[in-house]
């Protein structure tokens, strides 16, 4: 019974501490859940205000807005850097390729003309402006500056106006020295995306020394065939002349005087006048023999304005410049020159105060050196239309000419390896100019490159 009572004594005893044992152990379990709790609640707390630091919230929608426009602005700068980066490596790679293009375009051995809508030159190189014998091309009018009646501006004209392309025309230019040039051109449309005429490109390759060479080279054919031809045929004239010419002196020495002496006289005088135009023929087309000798030019050109001013004292005859020497025939080239000289003499010498130059310069064409001689008056000049025959045969201009000096001198100069034109020159009078290789065979031949010009 004591243990019955005591057991039942014990439970009762033990029951508040229980409970307040498990209210202790409530009352630390809530602690440490508030605990976490609160923690986590800080932790939130504090990332949210880091949050509304770096971007604010609905909360404050001025400051949302200012942030926003910030990190748009941000971004928008780092866009436009790129894009000037971008720009500048853009510009850079254009001025490369725009100095490419100009370095071509200067070092094209053709020449280019670029011609706008306008008729305005907004382009040309060097070689166009050699070629053409203008400088200066670049922004001027296309027909003033090749001249409003030149066949090329006449191409290009028809290029701007119906968009026709030209390919490989020749034209013949005058550049404004005077001198004629042979050019091969092809021109071509420049068309925009509606295909309407921009513009007109325009090549030009200057063809005058080749044109040159090829009449050199038919001239010398010509001549062959003529001389193998003649031969014969002024053999034969000689002496039919020659048989006509002694009837008529036996008529003339039986006729003392009359009708019948005068007759004889006249055909005398003819056959006196086709033996001498027979003979001029045979020199024209008769091969030349010209020795390989050393010719200074400064005597013979001397010589030849001592000659002329004993014949023709009423003309005044000089020489200047600078001679060298050629090879060739001193000869025949004094033949030439002194047949030149007398027609510069005989246009000029009509009145008081005809004036005969003879002009020296060495001259220098790539690597070759020529010397250039100009014969050249004071007189009335040569007629348009007869400047493209002056070296034909049998083309004169003179009421007792044989037509065959000029042609004589053509092929002396041209056995020599040069050329020789006539021009008028923008001063008055006539001028014709030989150009003839220069001897190199010596040290006086580089001695003379000193004083050589670059043309």
């Amino acid at each position: 019974m004591m243990l019955a009572a005591w057991q039942a004594g014990g439970l009762t005893n033990v029951w508040p501490v229980a409970v307040g044992v498990g209210l202790g152990l409530l009352a630390i379990v809530w602690l440490v859940l508030y605990a976490v709790r609160r923690f986590f609640q800080d932790t939130r707390d504090a990332h949210k205000e880091r949050i509304l630091a770096a971007a604010p919230g609905v909360a404050n929608p001025a400051a949302f807005m200012t942030a926003s426009m910030q990190g748009v602005i941000q971004k928008l700068r780092e866009q436009e850097k790129e894009l000037e980066r971008l720009h500048r490596i853009e510009k850079e790679r254009a001025e490369q390729t725009e100095r490419l293009s100009e370095e071509v375009t200067r070092n094209m051995p053709a020449g280019l003309l670029v011609v706008n809508a306008t008729g305005i030159i907004s382009s040309a190189n060097p070689a166009a402006e050699q070629a053409l014998g203008i400088r200066g091309l670049g922004y001027r009018r296309y027909s003033e500056a090749l001249g409003d009646s030149s066949a090329l501006t006449k191409l290009v004209t028809e290029c701007l106006a119906n968009g026709r392309i030209f390919r490989r025309e020749q034209v013949d230019h005058t550049a404004p020295a005077g001198d004629t040039r042979r050019l091969g051109v092809t021109i071509s449309p420049i068309r925009r995306g509606d295909e309407k005429v921009s513009g007109a490109i325009c090549l030009l390759s200057d063809l005058t020394e080749l044109a040159t060479l090829q009449q050199q080279v038919e001239l010398k054919k010509h001549l062959a065939a003529l001389g193998e031809l003649s031969a014969g045929i002024a053999h034969e004239f000689k002496n039919a002349l020659a048989t006509i010419s002694g009837y008529a002196q036996m008529i003339r020495a039986e006729a003392a005087d009359g009708e019948v002496s005068d007759y004889a006289e006249r055909i005398l005088e003819q056959t006196r006048n086709i033996t001498h135009v027979v003979t001029e023929f045979l020199k024209y087309a008769r091969p030349l023999e010209i020795s390989d000798e050393v010719v200074a030019v400064q005597g013979v050109v001397e010589r030849v304005a001592s000659e002329i001013g004993e014949g023709m004292p009423n003309v005044k005859v000089c020489c200047e410049g600078k001679f060298g020497s050629v090879a060739g025939d001193e000869g025949l080239l004094r033949q030439a020159l002194l047949n030149l000289a007398r027609n510069a003499a005989e246009a000029c010498g009509s009145a008081n105060g005809g004036r005969v130059t003879l002009r020296g310069e060495m001259v220098r064409n790539g690597d070759a050196g020529f010397q250039r001689i100009t014969v050249c008056d004071n007189g009335p000049g040569i007629a348009e239309a007869a400047l493209p025959s002056l070296f034909r045969p049998f083309f004169t201009t003179k009421p007792q000419g044989t037509g065959l000096g000029l042609a004589v001198v053509q092929k002396i100069i041209v056995q020599h390896g040069g050329q020789v034109e006539a021009r008028n020159q923008a001063e008055g009078g006539a001028a014709f100019i030989v150009t003839l290789p220069e001897w190199r065979g010596s040290r006086e031949g580089v001695e003379l490159k000193q004083d050589i010009v670059e043309i």
